[in-house]
C-alpha cells in the first residue's frame, strides 16, 4: 500500500515548493496535508473492511438453503431441512451478539477492558464461522 502521505505530497509544482519554504506556511501545509493523508488512509481501510464484509454476506447469500426440486438427485428430508433452519437461526442469534460485541469493543476503547472485548469479538466470530460450515455440512451429509 502506497503512503497516503507520500501522495498528498509528491508532483508539487514549483509554486507549491516555493510557498511551502516560506516561514509559517510550512507548518501549515504540513497539518493540511496531514489531514488529507489521515483522511485518506481511513477512507482506504474503510474500504478494505467493507469489502470483506462483502465477503462474508456474499457466502451466507450464496449458502444453499436446503430446497431439492422434484427431479434433483438430492433429497433433503424434513427432519435435516429442520437441522439447516436450526443454525440459520442460531446464525441470525449469533448476528445479533456480534453486534452487542462490537458495542463492547466500541465502549471498551482506551480502557484495560478492551483486549478482552476484543478476544470476545473474535471467538462470536468464529463462533459463527463454525456453525455455518457445520451447517453445510448437514447439507453435504444428505447427498451422501
Amino acid at each position: 500500500m502506497t503512503d497516503p502521505m507520500g501522495k498528498i505530497t509528491e508532483g508539487k509544482d514549483l509554486l507549491g515548493k516555493i510557498r511551502n519554504s516560506l516561514a509559517g506556511f510550512l507548518g501549515y501545509v504540513d497539518r493540511e496535508n496531514r489531514r488529507e493523508a489521515d483522511k485518506m488512509l481511513r477512507a482506504t481501510i474503510a474500504q478494505r473492511y467493507e469489502e470483506q464484509w462483502s465477503r462474508i454476506i456474499d457466502r451466507v447469500k450464496g449458502a444453499s438453503y436446503g430446497y431439492a426440486g422434484f427431479f434433483d438427485a438430492v433429497r433433503i428430508k424434513s427432519d435435516e431441512l429442520e437441522r439447516v433452519y436450526q443454525y440459520d437461526a442460531a446464525l441470525l442469534e449469533n448476528a445479533e451478539a456480534l453486534a452487542r460485541a462490537i458495542d463492547n469493543v466500541e465502549a471498551s476503547t482506551e480502557t484495560e477492558g478492551l483486549p478482552a472485548a476484543i478476544r470476545h469479538l473474535v471467538s462470536l466470530s468464529q463462533e459463527a464461522v463454525d456453525a455455518f460450515n457445520r451447517r453445510e455440512e448437514v447439507i453435504l451429509e444428505t447427498g451422501a
